[in-house]
């Protein structure tokens, strides 16, 4: 009768349990290295890439509608703040200046009512000198010379009044004619014209493009992690994707959306500069990092 004999258990062998030993500290490792990796890349933060723009980038339009006279600018030229750029037909608008400083001017009926007040004033103090020392002036007399001044000095108050009037009227006049003027409200470049002599320009018509370019600013969308590490005022740097502009612009924030974009969940942030050497070329693609942000 033959017997059945029991499996025999025998220990993991001596090469299993190196492995098992390799296996897990493989994984301890690859699990160090992972929260290495993630540790260091919030450490590193987080890049955002925006455009710089220039801070003043103005159309400019005429004031009044009118044919074009004169343009004195071209596109490329850099201009002085309050330098002409455009001047229209102000013919009519000289000569009404004139008249009213000839009107203002005169000053002949002013003076000569001037003088005869004061002509009256001095009757009237002789007159009451002799009537109440001699008495050979009647009282009528008095009152008569007496109302004669008073009416003498009301006209010159009257002229006067008319003069104010007049230098009002002269300073409207002006203003008419420095309204046919466009000038440059800061300095910069001309980077559009789009009218010559001879056409017409109208209130409301983008005419003049002009560009200051000495205060840049970065305009870039953050994550809202990177938007809360960031404050007016705070100190940030910026790198230009030109070649010609190797080293990091120092730049201060100027705005944080208080909102995030409902399309992108972004924030828009704001960082300008200082240009004054003109290295950077508004339009460029720049980057801001934001440390701790990832």
């Amino acid at each position: 009768m033959s017997t059945m004999s029991a499996p025999v258990l025998t220990a993991p062998s001596a090469h299993a349990r190196l492995a098992r030993r390799g296996w897990l500290r493989a994984g301890a490792l690859a699990a160090t290295l992972a929260g290495a990796l993630l540790a260091g890349a919030r450490a590193q933060g987080a890049e955002f890439v925006g455009i710089v723009y220039p801070v003043r980038d103005l159309t400019l339009s005429v004031h009044v509608a009118a044919v074009v006279e004169q343009v004195p600018v071209a596109v490329g030229q850099r201009v002085a703040a309050g330098q002409l750029i455009l001047r229209q037909d102000s013919r009519l608008q000289e000569t009404e200046r004139e008249r009213r400083r000839v009107i203002l001017q005169d000053r002949s009926e002013i003076d000569s009512t001037e003088q005869r007040r004061r002509l009256i004033e001095g009757l009237v103090r002789d007159a009451n000198a002799l009537y109440e020392r001699a008495g050979t002036v009647s009282r009528d007399e008095v009152t008569k010379l007496r109302l004669e001044l008073e009416a003498a000095a009301g006209r010159v108050e009257q002229l006067r009044q008319a003069k104010r009037r007049e230098q009002v009227e002269l300073d409207l006049a002006e203003r008419e004619l420095a309204m046919r003027e466009l000038r440059a409200p800061v300095a910069g470049v001309v980077t559009m014209v789009k009218v010559q002599g001879g056409e017409w320009a109208a209130p409301g018509e983008a005419i003049v493009r002009l560009v200051d370019e000495t205060v840049c600013e970065l305009r870039v969308n953050v994550s809202p992690a990177a938007a809360r590490r960031l404050a007016n005022g705070a100190a940030v740097a910026v790198r230009i994707d030109d070649p010609a502009v190797p080293a990091a612009v120092s730049g201060r924030v100027t705005f944080v959306s208080p909102v995030v974009d409902a399309a992108s969940s972004l924030v828009e942030v704001r960082v300008q500069f200082p240009n004054a050497d003109r290295r950077v070329r508004p339009g460029f693609k720049a980057r801001l990092r934001v440390e701790g942000s990832s």
